[in-house]
C-alpha cells in the first residue's frame, strides 16, 4: 500500500496539503454533502478533505492533475470515488453530469491557477449548484469587494455578475502542509437563477470591464476611450470623471449595454 506521507508537495502544482481535521469538519459542516448529490473536488491532493466527505455520501468525483497522487487516493478511497487524471483548467465539468441533478463543486484551489480556474468554472454555471472553495484570503476579499473599494475590480464584477459571494471563515498558514506565507479563506460561490441585471453579450462586459481596470487610476473618459464618448456614459447615468472602482456592477452592464447598442460603424 502507498505511504501518503512519501509524496512530497510540488511547488509547480501550487500544492499546499489541508491537514488541520478541525478545519476539515469546519469546511464540510459548510458544504454540508447529502446522499444523492454529485460532488466533484477539484485537487484532492492525499485525500483528507475527500475522505471527510466520504463519510456523507457514498461516491464522489475528483480532479487531480498530480499523476503521483492517484495510488494514493486509490489505495485509501478507491471504491468511492471515479479519480479524473486531468487539467481541472481544461475539463469540462458538465460532462459529469447525470440526470438533472447539478455538481457541487469543491476544493483547495492551487493559488497560481485560481482566477483562471473560477473564470473557467462560471463559463460552465449552467450544470453547478454550487461551489465551495479554499483560496488565498486576498482573492477572496477581492471576489466580495464592492465599489469604492481597493481591491474592487474585474473579478469581483464578474463573479459577482454571477454569483452569490459568501466569505466563510479563515484558515492560517498552520493548517497546510507546506504553511504558505499568507491566509486562505473558505468561500461559497452559489450562481444566480437569473442574473441580478440584463446584459447583452457577457463577453463584451468582461472585455469592457478589463479595459477599464487595466488603467484603474485614470477616470472612465480616459481608461474607455475608444469604447464610448463622454456623451454616452452620461446618458446612461454614469459620470466620465469617475474612476472605474467608483462604479457599481449595474453601472458597467449599463456601460455594456450602451456599447452594444451603439451604431456598427462607431462601435
Amino acid at each position: 500500500m502507498t505511504d501518503k506521507h512519501d509524496h512530497r508537495a510540488r511547488k509547480r502544482f501550487g500544492q499546499n496539503f489541508l491537514h488541520d481535521h478541525n478545519v476539515i469538519q469546519r469546511i464540510v459542516h459548510q458544504i454540508q454533502p447529502r446522499e444523492g448529490q454529485h460532488l466533484v473536488e477539484i485537487g484532492p491532493g492525499k485525500g483528507a478533505l475527500t475522505q471527510e466527505v466520504l463519510t456523507y455520501i457514498k461516491h464522489m468525483d475528483v480532479v487531480e492533475l498530480d499523476r503521483d497522487l492517484i495510488p494514493i487516493l486509490q489505495a485509501e478511497l478507491g471504491s468511492q470515488l471515479t479519480i479524473h487524471n486531468l487539467d481541472a483548467m481544461k475539463f469540462d465539468f458538465c460532462s459529469l453530469v447525470e440526470g438533472e441533478t447539478k455538481l457541487r463543486v469543491i476544493g483547495n484551489l492551487p493559488y497560481n491557477i485560481s482566477t483562471p480556474l473560477i473564470f473557467h468554472l462560471l463559463s460552465l454555471r449552467h450544470c453547478i449548484e454550487d461551489m465551495h472553495f479554499m483560496l488565498q484570503k486576498e482573492v477572496v476579499e477581492r471576489m466580495q469587494a464592492g465599489p469604492g473599494s481597493k481591491t474592487f475590480g474585474r473579478l469581483s464584477i464578474m463573479v459577482q455578475y454571477f454569483c452569490r459571494v459568501e466569505k466563510l471563515f479563515i484558515v492560517p498558514p498552520g493548517a497546510f502542509t507546506p504553511a504558505p506565507k499568507v491566509d486562505s479563506a473558505i468561500v461559497r460561490l452559489v450562481p444566480h437563477e437569473q442574473p441580478p441585471y440584463e446584459v447583452d453579450s457577457v463577453e463584451t462586459l468582461s472585455k469592457l470591464v478589463a479595459q477599464a481596470f487595466s488603467q484603474r487610476r485614470k477616470t472612465l473618459r480616459n481608461s474607455l476611450k475608444g469604447w464610448l464618448d463622454e456623451a454616452a456614459m452620461i446618458a446612461v447615468g454614469v459620470d466620465p470623471k469617475l474612476r472605474p472602482e467608483q462604479l457599481s456592477l449595474q453601472d458597467f452592464v449599463a456601460l455594456c449595454n450602451q456599447y452594444c447598442r451603439l451604431p456598427a460603424e462607431n462601435s
